[in-house]
Parts: C-alpha cells; sequence; structure tokens
C-alpha cells in the first residue's frame, strides 16, 4: 500500500473509477493533482475537484512537465479511454518525440502501456496500481452474489476461460461470451460493453450465456485491468446474460455492494475465479 504523504498523481479517463479513488483520496488526507483526459472524462464530474487540469490524449507530454510541476511522486492512471480522434492524437512536442521514440504503429495495447509506464518512470515518478492505493477494490475470488454458477453456467465459464486466455495472448482483448459450449462474442477494440451488446444478437433459447473477463497473461497490472460495474451488470441483464466470471485479484469492481445487489435483483450470477481452476 502507498504511504499516504506521496503525492499522486491521477490520469482520469471515463467511467466513475477515477472519481472512487478522488474521494478516497480526499478521505484520507491523500494530496493529489488530476490531469482529465478529453472526450472521456465528463467535465461537469471534475468541476469541484481541485487540482485539475483537463489535456487531450496527445498533450501527455504537457501533463506529465504539469505532474513534475506539482511534485507529484506516484502516477496512477485508471479510467476508460475510447478510440481517439485524430485531432486527439495531434501531438505536443514531448508525446511526438514519445511516439517516434517506441515506434506508436508497431505496438498493441500493452506494449504501448509499458513503454508510457516506463517513460514516465524515467521522469522520477512511480507509476503505480489503482489495487496499491485502494486495495479492497480487486475483485474476491469466490461466489460474491446470491446466484451460483449450475453445472452448465461452470462448463461455460472452462470454455470462456480456455477462450479468453488465447485471446489474451495475442492482446486482443480481455473478455468471452459462452452460451451453451458456444463462443458467441470475443472482445475486440470496441470492448466488454459493446462485446455484450453485440451478443444480444446471437443468443440461442434456453439458459443464458456467461461473460467471462480475464487480465491477458502479460498485461501489467499498474494499468487497464478487467473492471466490472453497474453498467456490466446492466449490458449484460438486457442481452440475456446470466453471470460474469472475473478474474480473482486481477480484476476490479467499481462499487461492490451496488454492483452485487444489482446482480442480486436480476438473479445474475458474479464469481472470481483462478483461470489455472479451468484449464
Amino acid at each position: 500500500m502507498i504511504e499516504n504523504k506521496r503525492k499522486l498523481g491521477v490520469v482520469a479517463g471515463g467511467g466513475s473509477l477515477p472519481l472512487q479513488l478522488i474521494k478516497y483520496c480526499q478521505n484520507k488526507k491523500i494530496p493529489f493533482e488530476v490531469l482529465a483526459i478529453l472526450g472521456n472524462a465528463l467535465e461537469a464530474d471534475f468541476k469541484s475537484v481541485e487540482n485539475c487540469s483537463f489535456i487531450r490524449i496527445g498533450q501527455a507530454g504537457s501533463g506529465l512537465q504539469k505532474f513534475k510541476k506539482a511534485c507529484v511522486q506516484d502516477v496512477v492512471m485508471i479510467g476508460t479511454i475510447k478510440r481517439p480522434s485524430l485531432s486527439d492524437l495531434v501531438p505536443d512536442l514531448r508525446t511526438a518525440a514519445f511516439f517516434a521514440k517506441i515506434g506508436f504503429k508497431s505496438l498493441g495495447d500493452d506494449g504501448i502501456l509499458r513503454a508510457l509506464i516506463k517513460e514516465i518512470e524515467q521522469e522520477g515518478m512511480k507509476v503505480v496500481g489503482i489495487h496499491e492505493i485502494m486495495p479492497d477494490i480487486l475483485l474476491k475470488q469466490g461466489v460474491l452474489s446470491k446466484s451460483k454458477p449450475d453445472k452448465q453456467a461452470l462448463a461455460d465459464i472452462k470454455r470462456g476461460v480456455e477462450v479468453a486466455l488465447a485471446l489474451g495472448k495475442l492482446d486482443v482483448g480481455q473478455s468471452v461470451v459462452v452460451q451453451q459450449g458456444l463462443v458467441l462474442g470475443l472482445e475486440g477494440i470496441e470492448g466488454t460493453d459493446e462485446l455484450i451488446n453485440r451478443c444480444a444478437a446471437y443468443k440461442r433459447k434456453g439458459d443464458g450465456g456467461v461473460l467471462v473477463k480475464l487480465r491477458k497473461p502479460q498485461q501489467e497490472m499498474r494499468a487497464d485491468l478487467p473492471t466490472i460495474g453497474l453498467k456490466t451488470i446492466e449490458n449484460a441483464y438486457k442481452s440475456g446474460l446470466r453471470g460474469l466470471a472475473v478474474h480473482a485479484g486481477n480484476a476490479l469492481i467499481v462499487d461492490e455492494n451496488e454492483t452485487v445487489a444489482l446482480a442480486d435483483k436480476y438473479k445474475m450470477f458474479i464469481i472470481g475465479i483462478n483461470p489455472s481452476e479451468y484449464v
């Protein structure tokens, strides 16, 4: 766990996780500075947040300089980042130099993240995962909901784990939807919510499908961990899924009590799994 006296730099994308982290810092009196990413973080959500600046993705280099001036010691990157437009990507000089150095187009998502982490740490700041600040945010192993997976659901989870591990090794995505042994969809660049929505068109009669969401084998624990929350449950229910199996200790659950309560309302299950037990 990070010492409370160290100043934290928060690179905030979309969703409620950045705000949850900021609230935690405020309650624990952890000093912080925020760089909110335009087109992802909602400006209205950050109006009352102290020490907050909005930047485009292409201004990341200038943002790091702001962190250095503010004497930031630790940096956490949290929240969803949509595929940027060309105008978002127009780089400042510092970011252009970074892209030129890493060969931007030749790297996958995780390669870019690892290169970015290395670049930040060369500036004298330490990149940390949100779980190092808020350890309780990691999803626990076992069934979290009142509903439990039955024999068919467990078989679907096993199939989903096999496919998700192969998908992750290729640095493609984290999630798979399986129903009655059939793979209805794989996550690509669209993200988990769009995968769930897309699979609604392919669902079969009978027991609903299962979403399996795992951390990629080579994935950095300090950025882009698999995440579920209220929106995931809502979308899964609308698409006819009956449960979620998520990588225990390697995934984030946003607003855990509310998320589990919503799953219980819809009679869906949430289970934290160790993938090695399913292969």
